[in-house]
């Protein structure tokens, strides 16, 4: 234990010489002190023109929203694409986007979406019920001329290609019907999420495979340019059906370090920056030029352990490494306090949490006893990946993965720290190739399937697609997820998944870390910035002073 904080301590150390503030976990609830409230600009005129520059930990990997699975991508397509429907500023329910209303039949499998007239995609072409048909049918169908992509998420909510929808037409040029072949209770949620904004097919037709570097969208914010591994640059839609943004220009500019990325914020050359650094924390909130704004928490940081890999198919050695890992002190180190120790893989801030689950407490002796019983006694080798870039609940991965690394050393299992640049590190990952890896999720739609279905169902245990990356497979837990789906009861929903919780639990195929409350830091100047629950949000709202 000594030596543990000595270890950690040094951690620390590297990330500035002076940490303030560690504490308690703060609360989404909570509010900033008085004079760094989140500006709403309330009797403040918004003001039109200027460009926001935005710092993040990384650049997109591609810029087609239906082929991405990154937050770095969907921070980008957020703004030039629209959906069916969306969420709602801040929150997870549903308001129209592009389709204006809907309805369901009485039996759950058939639904109608009415669209927006006089909507038009950036190269000019209209968006109609042919457009969504052509885009609906590129992804469930692997067969599509131009099914150019893996299109995981489709997979990951709809289970599989062509999954849960029966068929989709057009009923008119602005009506769009979907059958589905059974009820399925995350449907319109599950439409909000970005991937399945709807992009041009002109433009599809035109680029084909490189359509994702020339994304042409519907959105407030129209693709510019994109200098590969530097910016992407974004301009108004000027004819956005929304109404033209504020804001002239959004540039995205890709900034690895945190501590590099917080010294533009203090100079004045990036206007908001997500990936904070917990000692940078007390300076924002100490700043007169700059602010602190926390994302509602709806996320998981997590170590998986890959169960096609020996010795990580067994489970007291998973239970063994549960018990290994400090949380507590690693969250109090690394996240400030700005986050909760996990016991669960989903959030507890969504309905259906397992309240009642007694998580694995950090104990060093009883891990060294699961590990003889699992006849490792002297421990073993291994390797333990760590992520390239920040992300919002894993702040700063490789000194978590040191600290866990100290943790692991201390009852006997050596791990060799690996990591690679942010696309071939999910890559690798969804292919199986590691023995442990540090990840983590920001759910999508505010629903529990986001969580347990995409990350730990056995239909999502695939190699080269694999959301579930400790590739763990079971068939009761799956039984219960997939029932859960076809359940309308939100209430019979939830007992479901308070279950499922209980099987994870058991199995133990993470070690499940933190859920973080993620700061952003912005300029005063920044107005109206509201920040999703899901991780990524319009920007069409924002104005600068």
């Amino acid at each position: 234990m000594f030596k543990k904080s000595i270890v950690l301590a040094l951690i620390i150390a590297v990330i500035g010489l002076t940490l303030v503030g560690c504490g308690q976990p703060q609360q989404t609830s909570e509010p900033a002190p008085e004079k760094k409230a989140e500006q709403t600009g309330e009797n403040v005129e918004p003001k039109t023109g200027g460009t926001l520059v935005y710092g993040r930990g990384g650049d997109s990997v591609k810029l087609d929203p239906s082929d991405v699975t990154d937050g770095e991508s969907m921070k980008v397509t957020k703004q030039i694409f629209d959906g069916l429907v969306e969420y709602k500023p801040g929150k997870t329910g549903v308001e129209p986007a592009l389709a204006k209303s809907w309805k369901t039949s009485d039996n759950g499998l058939v639904w109608t979406f009415n669209l927006r007239k006089g909507v038009k995609f950036h190269d000019g072409t209209p968006f109609n019920a042919d457009a969504v048909v052509f885009n609906f049918k590129r992804w469930m169908n692997k067969d599509h001329k131009y099914h150019d992509g893996e299109f995981v998420y489709w997979g990951y909510m709809f289970g599989g290609f062509p999954g849960v929808v029966k068929s989709v037409k057009a009923t008119d040029e602005y009506t769009v019907q979907f059958t589905l072949k059974e009820k399925s209770a995350p449907f319109l949620a599950n439409l909000a999420m970005a991937p399945f904004a709807i992009s041009s097919p002109t433009a599809i037709k035109k680029y084909g495979e490189n359509y994702f570097k020339h994304p042409v969208g519907t959105g407030a914010f129209k693709f510019v340019k994109w200098v590969k591994g530097d910016r992407i640059v974004l301009e108004a839609n000027k004819d956005y059906w929304e109404g033209r943004p504020y804001l002239d220009k959004i540039v995205f500019r890709a900034i690895p370090d945190n501590t590099a990325r917080f010294m533009e914020l203090q100079s004045g050359s990036i206007d908001i920056m997500d990936g904070v650094n917990p000692n940078s924390v007390p300076q924002l909130k100490n700043s007169d030029k700059l602010k602190l704004s926390l994302r509602p928490s709806m996320n998981v940081g997590y170590l998986a352990m890959n169960f096609m890999k020996e010795p990580f198919n067994n489970p007291l050695v998973r239970k063994a490494v549960n018990h290994a890992i400090n949380k507590k002190e690693i969250i109090e180190g690394l996240y400030a306090g700005l986050a909760k120790p996990a016991k669960n893989p989903l959030p507890p801030s969504l309905w259906g949490y397992n309240e009642g689950i007694d998580p694995y407490e950090y104990n060093p002796e009883k891990a060294k006893k699961l590990l003889a019983e699992a006849g490792y006694p002297d421990g073993f080798k291994t390797t333990l990946w760590a992520m390239p870039n920040p992300r919002p609940y894993m702040p700063q991965p490789k000194l978590i993965a040191q600290a866990m690394q100290a943790d692991l050393k201390a009852v006997g299992i050596e791990a060799e720290i690996r990591t690679y640049d942010w696309g071939t590190y999910l890559q690798k990952t969804e292919n199986g190739e590691h023995d442990m890896a540090l990840l983590g999720w920001t759910g999508d739609n505010g629903d529990p399937d986001n969580f347990l279905y995409v990350l730990l169902d056995k239909d999502n245990a695939v190699k080269g697609s694999a959301g579930n990356i400790a590739f763990y497979k079971s068939d009761a837990l799956h039984e219960i997820l997939i029932k859960a789906q076809k359940t309308l009861d939100q209430k019979k929903r939830a007992k479901m998944y308070k279950e499922a919780q209980e099987i994870i639990h058991k199995d133990a195929p993470w070690v499940p870390v933190a859920h973080s409350n993620p700061p952003i830091g912005l300029k005063n100047k920044v107005m109206d910035y509201v920040p999703s629950p899901v991780g990524v949000e319009k920007l069409n709202k924002v104005w600068v002073k």
